[in-house]
Order: C-alpha cells, then structure tokens, then sequence
C-alpha cells in the first residue's frame, strides 16, 4: 500500500477527517473540510515551497492559523472567509478552540482550607517515571491502596480542559494538590479533594510534559518548593509551586524547532530536560533545507535555569551535504535521533539513560533507535546500544516520498519508552529497554552491552512499546499497541499487556485487550495499548486507545477493575467534558487516589478533555 498522499488521509492519521474535495465557494454553511479544500488545500499539501505542510497544522494551534487568515501572511488568501468561517477553520485544523474563545464554564477558585498546600505532604513520587529509575511503581504506603481496595475505586471528581481535544500532561501530586498541565498552555495546582483551582499560570504553548516537582522535608513550614515543565514552543519555565509565580522561563535548546516531549525530571538542584523537535514535519515542506535537529538533553540550573550543560545524540554536527533534493532546496545532515522520553536517573553512577527516535536523513545516526548513557555531571556521553540500524524517517516519507524523505524511509521504530533501571533477584542491575518494533531487551548499565532481547508483538510505525513500562521489582509490564495505521503492517497484532520475567524476556503471562470497539468508533477506537502502565503491590493500571482503564492482578494478568472513559463527564466546572483515547500520559496512583486523563485527538485516535480522579468510597 502507498502511504496517503492526499489532506483527507494525513488529517485522518491526525485526529481529523475530510470529505472529498468540492468546487465550493465562501458560502455560509460551508464546512470547514469544504472551505480548506477550495481555500487552502491547493498550497498546503506539499506543492507550494515555504508553505507549512498541512500535518503542521495542530502543532502550529488554532491562534496562530487563525491570526495568519486575519493580519497576517494569508490574510489576502482568506479575503473571501467570513471571521466565522475564519474561526471555525482555524479551530478545525488547529486541534481545539480558539484560545480567545474558551471564556467558558470557570474552574472554581478554592478557598479557605482546599487553597492551602500541606506541607506535611511533599511529593512522594518522583516525576514521571514514579522513581528516579522510571520504574512506574509505587509502594504500598505510597499508592494509599490495598489489591483488595482496586474493585471499589469510584470516580471522585472530573476536571474539564475547556476547548480541548486531547490531555497528554501525566499529573503530578504534592502538598495535598494535582500539577497538570494542558493543550492549550494552562498550567494548573487542583485541590486533590474537590478539584477546585488552587492556582493557575499560562504558558506560551500547549503543556504536555508532567510537571516536575522538588521535594521538601515534610513540615517544613519554610519550605520553598518550585515545580518545571517544558512546552511544545521548546521552552523550560520553574514557578513557584505554591503560588505559580513564575521564577524564570528559557529556551531549552537553540534550534528553533525544538519542543518539549518527555517530562523534565529535577534531581540535586539541577533539571534535567529532553529535546525533541517538530522538524519531521517541517520536511514536509519541499523547499525545507532538511535537516539540522539533534535530540539530546539539557541541563539547567535549578535557581535560575542557567545551562549547566546540553549534549547531543549525534555527536557531529550537522552541515551541507553538497547536493539538492528535487525541489531544489539544499540538503542537510546528520539530524533526528529526538529524545521524546523523560531521562532516567542514576545517581550512584553519576549517570543518566535515554532512548532516542529516527533519524531525520541519511545515512541514519548511529545513535537513531539506541539506547544513550550520559555523564550526569558533564553531559558527556557514555556509551550508546543502537537497537535497530538504518531507520531515517520523516513526514515527507510519510506523505507519499516528498523530496526530504531519506533513502531509507523508515521504518520509524523509534525508541520511545525510557529505559528502566532495574535491580533483579539476583541483585545485578540491568537497563530494560522497549521499542516500537515490539523489541523488549535489558543493557548492561556500566557499558551497553546487551544482554537478552525478546520480540513480544508484531510492532511496527504504530506498534510495540510506545511511551513506557513498568516494574515492581519482579516483573516486567510491557504494553504492546500493534495498531493498523499505514496498512502496510505484517504479522500477528498482539495488543494487551505482557507481564516478562527481566531475568531473560520470557513471558509470564499475556493479557490481550479485547476488540471491543463499536464500529462508529473505528479505527480512532483500537485496542492497542500505547500509554505507560503502573504498578502497585498486587495491582498493574494500564489506559487503552479504546478508552478503557483497566486495573490487572499483577500475577495473573486477570482483569480486577475495568472503567470505561469514553462518555461523557459532570466536571467541578460544571461544565461537561468527554472522554477519549487513553495515550501517552500514564495512570497516577498515590494518597489513595487514582488519575488519569483521557482524550487524544492525535495519530487518529479519539478526542477528549477530560482528568478523572478515582478513589474508595469511604463508609
């Protein structure tokens, strides 16, 4: 099967969906699939230089679409559009609700005891990844539940993103409140008991890193605790994180496309931060001189956000390749290998761990699809275990072959999940690595060498690991997605949870999600996993594509505890928000609570905008 060329199938693999193209005017009542079709399709699907490829569209936001349409460079292009259809089709390919436009239902400000942190209650998960070593488990003094508790879990409160179509910002809890982020750049301190607004600060761009919050000793009624996160423009902001005073805000990185993907994780005064970039859908763009991006991480001074040290992926830097492609714009290199993970931490050996995507070009970076180990101190790099070899991918390959897309094109197996730095019965200490291929494989953490590595699924452009794991000290939980998205994917699909001995790979037990989709909802519902699980004593919660939260029993992969997410929600706000596809932000599980967001109106799947908070109904 070729890849799909036309707007209708690249909005489709991104959360929208287009009619045939029609010979239609400005018209009142024209839809906005009709007005892009007459209006815009023409430059922005590859056949115009310099015009911003179509798949930019819900990366640029519906603010920036729509200020191009009104005062900006396309406003000559869109002299016919009513600022009704303006709107309406900013909002349409953007994503979500003009900024401008989201007055809406207002969260309810706390007040009295609801607006004051506890101190006695500092953060007892550590980012992302629950641990410094992206474990994803927690104990049982900190989850706040029993495995017998599980079946009891009702939903407590919803909070609304108002305007938005997808919640990808992990929670993160801390002196009695839930830090969270949002699509359209709010960043917000909710009351852990009533969902009510402690504080609120807006950021320049969406926010879907989990905030990173430094701890305190419990008590301590001086204590001054900041919080960081990154937003999708590639900039770093610390606030205070019992204000939300905004303390320092810096860019991440110098190439102008860098965005922020995985969480920041702060640790002895420092913040550790990944790069990514939006650059593979800049090579969309024919005349796009492809490309300059490396991957890598940054490390920032916690005080003041002063660079500590940033080293790359590729060590060498990119420059002219001496040639042109067919469009006539110059071609560059080495790029890619982004960092779209939360780095894993190793301070006994002054060491950080992160896997890294494609490479941009070709030939593709020996560092694409590896596993990366860096000095914590220095930035230096380590060592590095290439897993898959040859894979240089970006949009334009996707697109149909546009001029930018490398020799290889593909297969875009990126390395996604970070690795997990696990301590086995026997004491050694291992890296558990997962990738999209559906490749689970452990590292020696001293110098890379690989140890063991199992293939547990078909794995493919949308399949394998996607964004994480989890391990309780036993076992290994590896979600696997194994979704149709090109109609190109060979093999068994396997979509469900494997529980892996981390001793050697095998499999212990395997969980196949059943397809329980209705039609009207395919293929946006699927039954892949693709979010990261977490574990508890007892107990693994994994999200689906298909909506479904679900609570398995750790030794058996039996289902104990199933919520379906895809309805809609009465919010605090009290306005109704919906849910969706569970992706890339994992289940959360402390103080007796369990939260997860749900909605992804990306990669095809299903909208929402909506955080649930779940606990035991006490009698």
């Amino acid at each position: 099967m070729t890849p799909p060329r036309s707007i209708a199938a690249l909005l489709l693999a991104l959360g929208a969906s287009l009619p045939a193209a029609t010979s239609m005017a400005a018209v009142p009542g024209a839809t906005p699939d009709q007005l892009y079709a007459e209006h815009c399709a023409t430059c922005h699907e590859g056949n115009v230089p310099r015009a911003p490829h179509a798949v930019k569209f819900q990366i640029l936001g519906p603010e920036t679409l729509y200020s191009a349409m009104t005062v900006g460079v396309m406003k000559e292009q869109a002299a016919a559009l009513s600022d009704d259809q303006r709107r309406a089709l900013a909002e349409h390919l953007g994503g979500r609700t003009l900024r401008v436009e989201t007055g809406g239902p207002t969260p309810p400000a706390c007040s009295g005891d609801s607006a004051r942190f506890d101190l006695a209650r500092p953060p007892t998960l550590t980012g992302w990844g629950m641990t410094t070593a992206n474990t994803r488990h927690v104990s049982q003094e900190v989850a706040g539940l029993t495995a017998q508790d599980v079946p009891k879990l009702r939903l407590k409160w919803a909070f609304a993103f108002h305007g938005a179509s997808r919640a990808r910002s992990q929670p993160t809890l801390a002196g009695g409140a839930v830090f969270v982020g949002s699509q359209e750049g709010t960043v917000y301190a909710l009351d852990l008991a009533s969902g009510c607004v402690r504080w609120s600060f807006k950021a320049g761009a969406e926010v879907r890193s989990a905030p990173a919050i430094e701890s305190w000793t419990p008590g301590d009624e001086q204590a001054r605790p900041r919080v960081f996160f990154g937003d999708l423009n590639g900039a770093v902001y610390g606030l205070e994180a019992l204000t939300g005073k905004l303390l320092w805000k810096v860019a991440a990185n110098d190439h102008p496309r860098t965005t922020i993907t995985g969480s920041p994780r702060v640790l002895e005064g420092r913040v550790y931060v990944p790069l990514s970039s939006t650059e593979w859908a800049s090579a969309a763009d024919p005349a796009y001189e492809c490309c300059t991006f490396r991957g890598g991480v940054t490390a920032l001074n916690a005080d003041d956000g002063s660079v500590v040290w940033r080293n790359y992926t590729i060590t060498e830097e990119p420059a002219l390749t001496g040639d042109r492609n067919s469009a006539g714009a110059l071609r560059r290199g080495p790029a890619g290998a982004p960092v779209w993970n939360s780095p894993t931490l190793d301070p006994e050996r002054r060491r950080l761990y992160v896997g890294t995507g494609e490479a941009y070009t070709s030939p593709a970076a020996a560092t694409s699809d590896a596993v990366i180990a860096f000095d914590m101190d220095t930035g230096k790099q380590l060592w590095h275990y290439q897993s898959i070899a040859g894979d240089a991918w970006n949009m334009a390959c996707f697109i149909g072959g546009g001029p930018n897309c490398p020799e290889e094109n593909g297969p875009d197996l990126d390395i996604g999940a970070p690795p997990i730095l696990a301590r086995l019965a026997d004491d050694r200490e291992v890296l558990l690595a997962g990738q999209k291929s559906a490749h689970v494989f452990a590292l020696d953490p001293d110098n890379g060498k690989l140890l063991w590595r199992v293939k547990h699924g078909r794995g493919g452009f949308a399949g394998g690991v996607h964004w994480g794991m989890a391990f309780d000290g036993k076992t290994l939980y590896a979600p696997n997605a194994d979704t149709i998205f090109l109609g190109t994917e060979q093999g068994e699909a396997k979509p469900g949870l494997f529980a892996l001995d981390p001793a050697d790979g095998s499999i212990r037990w395997f969980a196949p999600n059943p397809d329980i989709c209705p039609e009207a909802l395919k293929p946006a519902c699927d039954p892949g996993l693709s979010p990261p699980p977490t574990s508890m004593p007892g107990v693994v919660f994994a999200g689906a594509f298909d909506g479904w939260l679900r609570a398995y029993q750790a030794a058996t992969g039996k289902v104990i505890w199933a919520f379906d997410t895809v309805r809609e929600f009465n919010t605090v706000s009290g306005e109704t928000a919906r849910g969706g596809s569970i992706e890339s932000a994992g289940p959360v599980i402390a103080e007796g609570h369990v939260l997860v967001n749900s909605g992804y109106l990306f990669g095809g799947r299903m909208p929402g905008n909506v955080l649930l908070v779940f606990n035991v109904e006490q009698p």
